[in-house]
């Protein structure tokens, strides 16, 4: 397994889908695009954003491969799995192999039932086996958080590399990077809190409003790594207003709505999602306004 330097201001994207429901490519490129101009150090397709609980198989593996062809080699490529079985992580993880990803983003089981802490530990390191690619363990899920407990315990999965910590949960963050970071890079995804997360010695950040703000939350991590926390906190508070307008429970729908009125296209969400209201939309445009990111 090759090594894998995660860190810095990661950036999720979305899967842009048209008015079959059908991917649309060209969309995806353009915004892959985007966020490598602006200077995100790698780029998670198929997560949460790219609303990947939605996708088939087939669909994970060609948004994948559309990803891996036009960041071509500049940073690392993360795909994302979010699957509720062994063998269908399994399988979709070896599509996104093939797709030619440099590493696995890999939510726990989480359906109705919670995986027991050995159950977890088996459940990567039989996947980490049969892959043999880098696992970010991506622990968002409310109801089936894997505590630092387990998280101790999977240090004996080889390919476990990282923890995206999600789920709003501050706490539990905080425990890992006092407990853990010695063995996992800790990735922040909890996107109103990144300057904290930062501060506290987070290796970096995954998440949602990178994709949004990606040149502002490259300057935010560079200002905290730099110690100009005047500037870092001037850059939180302006993140913090647009993603107090986008957060809610149809944020693939949201957040394409940031992407349109800053001139970029990110297509619609996935059905039975619909595009944000125009109630949605002028709170978004004004949270852009204040955060100077349009006019």
């Amino acid at each position: 397994m090759a090594k894998l330097d995660l860190h810095g201001m990661i950036s999720t994207v979305v899967t842009p889908f048209d008015e079959r429901d059908q991917v649309d490519l060209d969309l995806l490129r353009a915004e892959v695009k985007y966020l490598l101009d602006a200077g995100v150090t790698a780029i998670c397709a198929c997560g949460s954003t790219g609303e990947g609980q939605t996708l088939s198989v087939e669909e994970s593996r060609l948004i994948c491969e559309t990803v891996v062809g036009e960041v071509a080699g500049r940073v690392p490529v993360i795909g994302g799995v979010i699957q509720n079985s062994t063998a269908q992580a399994i399988r979709y993880s070896l599509a996104l192999k093939e797709a030619g990803v440099d590493a696995l983003q890999i939510t726990p089981v989480h359906y109705v039932f919670k995986p027991s802490a050995e159950e977890t530990v088996a459940y990567y390191r039989e996947i980490g086996e049969a892959v043999d690619l880098p696992i970010v363990l991506y622990n968002v899920v409310p109801w089936a958080l894997v505590p630092v407990d387990t998280i101790e315990k999977l240090a004996v999965v080889p390919h476990l590399v990282a923890v995206k910590q999600s789920g709003g949960d501050m706490h539990l963050l905080a425990d890992l990077l006092h407990r853990v970071r010695d063995r996992f890079t800790i990735l922040a995804a909890l996107d109103d809190l990144h300057y904290a997360a930062f501060v506290l010695g987070a290796h970096g950040a995954l998440a949602a409003i990178p994709t949004v703000t990606p040149r502002l939350s490259v300057e935010l991590w560079d200002a905290v790594q730099a110690g100009d926390h005047a500037l870092a906190l001037e850059l939180h508070e302006r993140i913090l207003t647009v993603w107090r307008a986008i957060d809610g429970p149809n944020l693939p729908a949201t957040i394409k709505a940031a992407l349109e009125l800053q001139g970029r296209n990110g297509g619609r969400p996935r059905r039975p999602f619909s595009p944000a209201t125009q109630q949605e939309r002028e709170r978004i445009r004004a949270a852009l306004a204040a955060a100077n990111l349009i006019d």
